[in-house]
């Protein structure tokens, strides 16, 4: 997943695209498409509703990813992931679900992989220029790396339940890691809650799917190339797949980057140098039951780089896609549990 900012949800003039049979009861695909968290959301079901039950759905969603936003957006000064931010107090204060819902999978993500998902990265993000606090695009010096780097860590956050607190005052939680995921997630249930079996949620490139489209075929998905390009206008297809009843994240570092003196700096930090990661991974693809379970690993798998990630995922059962760098272009590598899934 190439990491979007979480912001306020724009709510746009609702957009469904779909034909509206004079048979009811025929299931059609329906398309209906928003923006949040700084990207754009398209979701596609199929069922026999109507034009008013469509729009009625799209309200539901809008009000559904405005709540995560206001819940854990970093760009929101009000957020209640902001004021806990803003917060220098150690006492502990109550958070609501889906806060606590979000916290409580991304620490079980940073401690399984030792550290290296951790949520409490976001000052080295702002540090290096990739936060709301748009600093400018120049390498730190070493000095004020180390400082930055004192105010990170996994260890200085506690949640007990929807109690949440922290052991050092200025600790800052940035869940661009697993938020966008549990957006989709979010939006996924609210959609099976309609009583909806057979749909696509997409938001900024992670998806959830489950069931057919209105063809019968199953869902199939393209996994892009990972070329370089910031503006994101060259794209080709690396990798076609059938998730089936699953959600599918995609973590790069070929979109948001910036150079100085020809060395190129990755927007995805490693908690142990505090720097951007150095290695020939470029892209990993995790499918899994959760989107934001998908979106958090993807990360870790980057961070961690093709060889340990590898590792990693195999010990732990998880379906990945690797693709690195190499002299002749792009060479990939995927975990036996990832191989059912190609077409």
């Amino acid at each position: 997943m190439n990491k979007f900012k979480l912001m306020l949800v724009v709510l746009l003039a609702t957009s469904i695209t779909a034909c509206f049979p004079s048979n009811n009861s025929a299931k059609k695909e329906i398309l209906l498409q928003g923006r949040t968290m700084g990207t754009t959301y398209n979701v596609k079901v199929v069922a026999t509703v109507d034009e008013a039950e469509a729009l009625q759905l799209q309200q539901k969603i809008d009000a559904a990813l405005k709540q995560v936003n206001q819940e854990m957006s970093t760009y929101i000064p009000d957020s209640e992931i902001s004021r806990f931010n803003q917060s220098t107090s150690l006492e502990p204060v109550e958070i609501s679900t889906g806060f606590a819902r979000v916290l409580a999978e991304s620490i079980r993500l940073g401690e399984l992989s030792g550290g290296k998902l951790d949520i409490t990265v976001g000052p080295l993000v702002n540090l290096w220029g990739f936060g709301p606090e748009q600093r400018p695009e120049t390498v730190p010096s070493d000095e004020i790396l180390a400082s930055t780097r004192s105010r990170v860590g996994l260890k200085n956050l506690r949640l007990d339940g929807n109690q949440l607190s922290k052991d050092i005052p200025n600790l800052y939680i940035d869940l661009s890691t697993t938020a966008k995921g549990y957006g989709v997630d979010v939006v996924a249930e609210l959609i099976e809650a309609n009583g909806i079996t057979n749909y696509l949620v997409e938001i900024g490139g992670e998806m959830r799917l489950r069931g057919f489209k209105h063809t019968g075929e199953l869902w199939a998905i393209a996994i892009e190339k990972p070329i370089l390009d910031p503006s994101g206008e060259q794209r080709a297809v690396h990798q076609v797949i059938i998730p089936k009843d699953n959600a599918i994240a995609t973590s790069g570092d070929y979109r948001n980057y910036f150079e100085v003196d020809g060395q190129r700096f990755s927007h995805i930090i490693d908690p142990d140098t505090g720097k951007p990661i150095n290695h020939n991974l470029v892209s990993v693809t995790v499918i899994a039951p959760s989107s934001m379970t998908a979106d958090g690993l993807s990360t870790t798998l980057m961070v961690m780089g093709a060889e340990q990630g590898m590792e990693f995922a195999v010990t732990n059962d998880f379906a990945a896609l690797f693709i690195s760098k190499s002299e002749n272009g792009f060479s990939e590598q995927f975990t036996v549990k990832f191989k059912q899934y190609l077409k």
